[in-house]
């Protein structure tokens, strides 16, 4: 398994990650009905323009040359929020590789590139009600900021999410990595 940066070639198979993430990891928080009907075409479509732009930048895990997850990250688009701050806007896994370390080698792989880049500060927003993803970030050192928690609405309900964030720092540096 490899990490890399995401090519045009790539963006079909982030979108087919990305619609079976949802469908596995949101299947308790989400109505069936929509996450039935999530397009990997409209998916598709979305993620080349990504990579055509460069912005979000994004980077693919594979094992056996097929993409099994993937990381889309950038300067943060809080408002307000300071230069040094960068965002994860996406971190999904095929559930198949789930808790196998792929997601640790992406997110590993975004902190090299955010500290290259010299932002200070990871942040990233995830639902209230994902335990898995939250485990999965407070292990690698992130802390929920309460006074964040915000509502939208997705799939017909209203959900709560709660921003994280955590030092950019080489993880050899970190006593919690």
């Amino acid at each position: 398994m490899f990490v890399t940066t995401a090519t045009l070639d790539d963006a079909r198979a982030v979108a087919q990650v990305h619609v079976s993430s949802w469908q596995q990891a949101y299947r308790d928080i989400l109505p069936k009905a929509f996450l039935d009907a999530l397009s990997v075409d409209e998916r598709a479509a979305m993620w080349r323009e990504c990579i055509a732009q460069g912005c979000p930048e994004l980077v693919v895990a594979k094992s056996a040359g097929q993409v099994c997850g993937f990381a889309a990250f950038g300067p943060s688009r809080d408002e307000g929020a300071p230069d040094h701050n960068a965002e994860i806007m996406a971190l999904y896994l095929a559930p198949d590789v789930w808790s196998t370390g792929v997601g640790r080698r992406l997110w590993c792989t975004v902190l090299e590139r955010v500290v290259a880049q010299g932002f200070a500060v990871v942040t990233l927003w995830v639902m209230a009600r994902n335990a898995r993803a939250i485990r999965f970030y407070e292990a690698a050192g992130f802390e929920a900021q309460p006074s964040s928690r915000k509502q939208f609405t997705l799939g017909g309900l209203v959900l709560d999410e709660v921003r994280y964030q955590r030092r950019a720092q080489h993880p050899a540096a970190d006593p919690k990595e």
